[in-house]
């Protein structure tokens, strides 16, 4: 059994490249075979490269002076070396790998709330970034924001960073041994495993909901992972879901934690999206770290609900022992390494939106309920077409599967999902990232479709939308649902 990507053999932690240099873009090829799935872990890997990750150098070119003593070279004239008329040369894509070409999390789409920019003006002048982890008042902002969601700890317990990304990758680094991720999966993780050199597995989810790992299917990889010499020890999840759009049952976490804990894993719950949630009321929605206190760290990206994406900031919970205060430490050195430090004024605003003023949870609501209407009517025009995706709960997408309609795309020369990627792309005009980029196989014909395009092009129509009592009625939102529609109905 070998990780998803291609990180080396679990009895060979180190093979093939060095972590400290990070992945290689490999050159604008397209991969056609996709690596099969069974049990839960690929039959097999790519020999020499991954689909998204290091590949082999080109060669290095001889220089003018070494092929000259080359015998029986030819100098050639000042004609010979004179550029020759030809067509220009296509412009190679290079959208299908790298990572710096992987899609960034689901946009809303909404303006920036006007109190938190005033508080961002004000705190301009501040020229020096945060301590490493963050400073006082950050760290007891994000403490308070979890105890009033049941999360007790103190402000020591607390680490910020300029962006999940780079949290991740320290919590990552933080913690010895192999990772283990649902499939699907944010588009981010598996690069923060890769960049380290950690073995990386994925474990299929249940069929209710996508963010959790199947428990027997988690058993089952880590009991191969181990007989193979591997050490899985971190199991990443998320129980309100990028990118399916779904919350997690608490019967299936508490399963899915139980499983976990059981095998000694720790476990880091991403929980970015957890103030998306569309219907709050109906909805139980249960954290890892509740169940689990002593087992589980809590992420959280503030762009999810609190924060526009322009001002980054996450921040992590730890859990209140000695072994947790190790690694919290230990983050914070990663992050020291990395120069990984909230900007002053970011930090700023980032405590003032975890304090929850009546003016950011107003817009946490307003939020919610337009991405409710809005993405209930993309999800009914991608049912429409025939094709298949869950209920949307959370969060500005959903995801779709237009495998029934497989015969129809290939027609269109649609075959796998970097084709669906470029052709709904091209149709919507708006980022439509395919299953791969989150871990599905290649042929699965997935896709992220985002809500937050929907809701206007332009600031003032983005704010229509945010305050319309009947948001599906305004000309713009009403015209961008019927061209999204259009395009699925094309496809029938």
């Amino acid at each position: 059994m070998q990780g998803t990507e291609d990180t080396g053999p679990p009895g060979g932690r180190a093979g093939g490249q060095d972590p400290a240099q990070g992945p290689q873009d490999p050159a604008p090829v397209r991969e056609r075979a996709p690596v099969r799935e069974r049990g839960g872990e690929p039959e097999g890997r790519a020999h020499g490269r991954d689909r998204a990750g290091a590949q082999d150098p080109p060669p290095v070119r001889e220089r003018g002076e070494d092929r000259a003593r080359r015998p029986h070279h030819r100098a050639r004239s000042q004609e010979d070396l004179a550029p020759r008329p030809g067509p220009p040369a296509a412009r190679p894509h290079e959208d299908h790998g790298p990572v710096r070409y992987g899609p960034p999390a689901p946009d809303p789409g909404l303006p920036v709330l006007p109190e938190l920019a005033a508080v961002l003006a004000a705190a301009s002048a501040r020229t020096r970034p945060e301590p490493p982890g963050g400073g006082p008042v950050l760290r007891e902002a994000a403490r308070g924001y979890w105890d009033r969601r049941g999360l007790h700890g103190t402000a020591g317990g607390i680490a910020a960073a300029p962006g999940a990304q780079p949290l991740l990758l320290a919590l990552i680094g933080a913690h010895g041994g192999d990772v283990l991720m649902p499939r699907p999966c944010p588009a981010a993780w598996m690069p923060q495993a890769r960049l380290l050199g950690r073995p990386a597995y994925h474990v299929p989810t249940p069929a209710e909901c996508g963010g959790i790992p199947d428990p027997y299917a988690l058993l089952e990889t880590v009991r191969r992972v181990r007989a193979e010499g591997g050490r899985p020890k971190l199991l990443l999840l998320s129980v309100v879901d990028d990118p399916t759009a779904t919350v997690a049952l608490p019967e299936l976490v508490r399963e899915a934690c139980e499983a976990a804990v059981d095998e000694g894993l720790h476990i880091i719950s991403d929980e970015t999206w957890r103030d998306t949630v569309h219907r709050p009321r109906d909805t139980v929605l249960l954290s890892p770290a509740e169940m689990c206190p002593d087992d589980v760290t809590v992420l959280a990206d503030l762009s999810g609900a609190l924060l526009p994406a322009a001002w980054p900031v996450a921040v992590a919970r730890f859990p209140d022992t000695a072994r947790a205060a190790v690694r919290h430490a230990r983050t914070l050195d990663i992050l020291t390494a990395l120069g990984a430090l909230v900007a002053g004024p970011v930090a700023h605003a980032a405590a003032h939106a975890l304090g929850e003023p009546d003016s950011v949870r107003d817009r946490i609501q307003r939020a919610a309920a337009l991405n409710t209407e809005v993405a209930t009517a993309a999800h009914r025009a991608v049912l429409g077409s025939g094709a298949l995706a869950r209920p949307p709960e959370a969060g500005c997408h959903l995801y779709a599967d237009l495998g029934p309609l497989r015969s129809r795309l290939a027609d269109l020369g649609v075959t796998d999902s970097m084709e669906l990627e470029e052709y709904l792309t091209d149709r919507l005009g708006a980022p439509a990232p395919g299953g791969h980029r989150f871990g599905d196989e290649l042929g699965a014909l997935r896709v992220r479709l985002g809500t937050g395009p929907l809701l206007g092009t332009t600031p003032q129509q983005r704010a229509e939308s945010l305050a319309a009592a009947k948001p599906l009625e305004l000309a713009h939102v009403a015209r961008a649902l019927d061209d999204f529609a259009a395009v699925f109905a094309d496809l029938c």
